[in-house]
């Protein structure tokens, strides 16, 4: 893949990103504010959230009580992760990191899809095997969980792009994905998958991938 490279930034006011440590989608959002030159920008505020755990302020911007959050300059508050991309790619003068133009367009947003759909099977197989009290967890309900894992797994070893190829939204998505399920010590996704964990392994470097390291434990 290109390294980054210098994108020239129109004129925005700050923003506030309702952020979280720990949260794959929450990073998702920064990693692109980084690869668009748009970090500088935004006043990243921690908050936890969970099911069994309100956050007001964070339900007073989101109704499902979820981060991340972004306060628009006008003080509109926008969610989720894939509205907030698609907010800040209007707002840079580089090269846009959702394509425009169809196939390349369809494909970023495919493997997203794939990246934000892992994510949701993760936490859901971490409810069941970590989070939930034991007398109440569902092995079969888990062994589905595990099952999309190493199947999206098995998708993503063909679908990554090659080395040189400019990063896009769906990139930074399974990045981001990958590396929370690495972080949480869900299925491994490198057994028998070279392609995925070589292309893993070189985004990982990225200046916005170091910027936002992963941290902290769920507060329920």
């Amino acid at each position: 893949m290109r390294g980054p490279t210098a994108r020239p930034v129109a004129i925005v006011q700050a923003m506030q990103l309702l952020y979280q440590t720990h949260s794959p989608y929450a990073r998702k959002v920064l990693v692109f504010a980084h690869e668009t030159g748009l970090a500088a920008r935004l006043d990243v505020v921690h908050h936890e959230t969970s099911p069994t755990r309100r956050n007001d302020a964070v339900y007073a911007l989101n109704p499902l009580g979820k981060v991340p959050v972004l306060v628009t300059p006008e003080g509109e508050a926008l969610f989720d992760s894939v509205v907030i991309c698609e907010y800040l790619d209007g707002l840079h003068a580089g090269p846009r990191i959702i394509p425009e133009q169809a196939p390349a367009r369809w494909k970023a947003l495919r493997l997203q899809a794939l990246a934000q759909g892992l994510s949701d099977a993760g936490i859901a197989l971490r409810w069941d095997t970590v989070r939930r009290p034991e007398a109440l967890r569902y092995p079969p309900l888990a062994e589905g969980y595990a099952g999309k894992l190493a199947a999206g797994y098995d998708y993503a070893e063909h679908e990554v792009p090659d080395a040189d190829a400019p990063v896009d939204i769906g990139q930074i998505a399974l990045a981001c994905s990958l590396d929370w399920l690495a972080f949480r010590e869900l299925p491994d996704f490198r057994a028998g998958r070279p392609r995925l964990s070589r292309w893993f392994d070189a985004f990982l470097e990225r200046p916005s991938m170091r910027a936002t390291p992963l941290s902290g434990e769920t507060q329920d």
